[in-house]
């Protein structure tokens, strides 16, 4: 009989243990113990935290080479683990290898940025070499990290420990006695952006930014949370502010770069990044942005420069190689091809930048017509940001499910036509990769549409509806609770906040796609909106996913298994909305768009309540900024070559095939 696992009690006791021997010294039952641990079938995070008391314990017994074989492993398992790479620095500066040392403190602080001792470490270094800008930020850090309150040091070291929940607990019962504390407060901001509570973390932002309103950090921190949520305005207000007080901060210059390509002042944005560069104060990721903004407003040629540009300053920045391919049309030179595969086997470069890297040739493998080659490094790169990331397809599934149980007809007919009258939004959901750009690009060339941006005012809203508040229901399950007259007043705020987006049009376009979850809740605070389901061939949709390392979210696509399952409750939930609102959804399947555009087109615009016009048809041809990965294909007619790509790789897609196939 096979022996069960351990109870996770057995197993904290055993670590426990292990960590009382290492600070007593008693260096030789540490080994024993862990190499016992190891033994018995023990989670990833236990199995993590075995090999770092070991390593510990080997340094303090001067056994260093063992010592970095030890964290190497560690690293295996967890390559983003903050403390291996200070361990492995602590190691190599005792061994007199500097360099090593350095470049691994360096990637500590990366991580974690809490880590005290090794801003410290760095110090000298960036002294020695010259370096004033990371000496600068260097000696800003020691500075913060030296007067934060030790329980709000140890809620950081928490929260870039992974441990969020944990520093979420000790931040705020810091907070029940400190409750204007600025340190406090912005930790809790991040803790809030981390569980992905972003109304919040604006929330708590905006409180710090009231009680100090000269508070460079917060103001800095806010502009982040006001791009996340496309508030690209108030973002841009912020970054004025930010650079009037701090003229040679690359930071707040490259923030308002961004907010200025937010708000759409493209040549603006370009000519920021064009004098940072002038000035000699790019990195690669000047460039990168620099490449993005090109791209955006269709300047493929000089996108291309800048990307190249991006890893000539970072021989290895995995993001300019990925961006390259992500253009779609590139074509990878041999040296470039070489460097990619040199990166994906250098051991200390980045999770991040091999996942781009893995992506990159997945791509370039793919143009190639290697699709086996091609498949492998699309699973690299999907493993690689799966291991990186916390989705759970169960809980998306029970989401699904307590969705259907919530919105019955009853509910429904209860709260028919109480929300906002506001006619004006166009929401196209679905899948990602399922041609909802196009859909947009479509829509936006009329002249009575205007075209935004995946808008995350109805995830916020979601978000906001959600939050817990002691023992009573969250959202989808305190609707019933909510009184009639605030449904209106959901749907007005959001026709408010979205007017920063449009330019004038009737109509206006969401293009969020997972707002396909909240439909219930969308006809609810605005019953006129339209609402449009941009659907494709399943195979094509989630093989397209699946090969397509997208900016944020999407988290369900980087494993075939949880991108079938998440396809098949968006298509159970697609039907339970259907039932719900027959003829106030409009499914548009991308084969047929692509085959038969022009009837399609019509059909879309009479949905819409929309005359005809040619420049529907001639979408190509609209020049308007297009975000998303899907920009260089709509500023081209409609092509039929996409439609069957997945079949190159049937032999490796048998389990997402027999999901399809029952």
């Amino acid at each position: 009989m096979s022996q069960s696992p351990p109870s996770a009690h057995l197993i904290a006791e055993k670590l426990k243990a292990i960590q009382t021997f290492v600070q007593q010294g008693v260096f030789s039952k540490v080994e024993a113990e862990v190499n016992a641990l190891l033994a018995l079938d023990i989670d990833t995070d236990s199995r993590t935290m075995a090999h770092y008391l070991l390593a510990v314990s080997l340094r303090l017994q001067q056994a260093h080479t063992k010592a970095i074989e030890t964290l190497h492993q560690l690293l295996v398992i967890n390559a983003e683990h903050a403390r291996a790479h200070q361990e492995l620095a602590y190691n190599y500066r005792a061994m007199g290898e500097q360099q090593q040392a350095s470049v691994h403190f360096y990637k500590a602080t990366k991580l974690n940025p809490a880590l005290l001792s090794a801003w410290q470490a760095l110090l000298p270094v960036y002294q020695e070499n010259g370096q004033s800008e990371a000496l600068r930020l260097c000696q800003q850090q020691i500075g913060k990290l030296s007067r934060l309150p030790k329980p709000i040091l140890a809620a950081s070291d928490l929260l870039y420990d992974g441990k969020v929940l944990e520093a979420d607990a000790l931040c705020r019962q810091f907070l029940q006695t400190n409750k204007h504390s600025l340190d406090a407060l912005l930790l809790l901001a991040e803790i809030a952006l981390r569980l992905k509570a972003i109304p919040e973390a604006e929330f708590v932002l905006e409180t710090c930014c009231e009680l100090a309103p000269d508070n460079l950090e917060a103001k800095y921190e806010l502009f982040k949370i006001y791009s996340k949520l496309g508030k690209f305005s108030k973002a841009l207000e912020l970054t004025e502010a930010l650079c009037s007080k701090d003229t040679e901060n690359v930071f707040y210059q490259v923030a308002k770069a961004t907010a200025l390509v937010g708000v759409g002042q493209l040549k603006e944005a370009i000519n920021v990044y064009l004098a940072l560069i002038e000035r000699g104060r790019a990195e690669a990721n000047v460039y990168l942005l620099l490449g993005h903004a090109y791209k955006t407003q269709g300047d493929i040629a000089l996108s291309i420069s800048a990307y190249q540009n991006a890893y000539q300053q970072q021989r290895f920045c995995g993001d300019a190689y990925w961006s390259l391919a992500n253009t779609k049309t590139y074509r990878f030179a041999e040296d470039e091809v070489a460097s990619m595969l040199a990166g994906t086997h250098d051991p200390e470069l980045a999770v991040k930048e091999k996942v781009h890297l893995h992506f990159a040739l997945g791509k370039y493998y793919e143009d190639e017509e290697q699709f086996d080659k091609s498949f492998f490094h699309y699973e690299q790169g999907n493993a690689l940001q799966s291991s990186t990331l916390s989705y759970s397809s169960e809980k998306h599934t029970q989401f699904v499910q307590t969705q259907i149980n919530t919105f019955t007809p009853d509910l429904v007919e209860q709260r028919h036509e109480i929300g906002c009258s506001d006619g004006a939004p166009i929401f196209i959901v679905g899948m990602p990769r399922a041609g909802s750009t196009l859909l947009e690009q479509i829509l936006a060339s009329h002249s009575q549409v205007d075209g935004t941006m995946e808008l995350h005012e109805i995830l916020g809203l979601a978000a906001t509806l959600s939050k817990k508040q002691g023992n009573k229901p969250s959202y989808p399950l305190n609707l019933k609770q909510i009184p009639n007259d605030l449904f209106a007043k959901f749907g007005q705020k959001f026709i408010e906040e979205t007017k920063v987006y449009r330019q004038g049009a009737a109509y206006f376009i969401d293009k969020m796609p997972n707002n396909y979850m909240h439909i219930g809740l969308i006809k609810m605070i605005l019953p006129n909106a339209k609402i449009i389901d941009a659907r494709r061939e399943p195979m094509a949709c989630c093989f397209s996913g699946f090969k397509q390392l997208f900016g944020e979210g999407q988290e369900f696509s980087y494993s075939l298994d949880d991108i079938g399952q998440y396809y098949q409750n968006y298509e159970r939930l697609m039907a339970h909305w259907d039932a719900l609102f027959p003829d106030e959804i409009l499914l548009v399947r991308h084969e047929e768009v692509v085959a038969d555009t022009e009837n399609q087109v019509r059909r879309i615009l009479d949905f819409c309540g929309l005359p005809f016009e040619q420049a529907c048809l001639d979408f190509h041809k609209n020049k308007r900024a297009v975000k998303t990965p899907s920009a260089q294909q709509v500023r081209q007619p409609i092509y039929t070559s996409g439609l069957e790509q997945w079949r190159h790789f049937e032999p490796y897609l048998g389990s997402l095939k027999a999901r399809f196939s029952k």
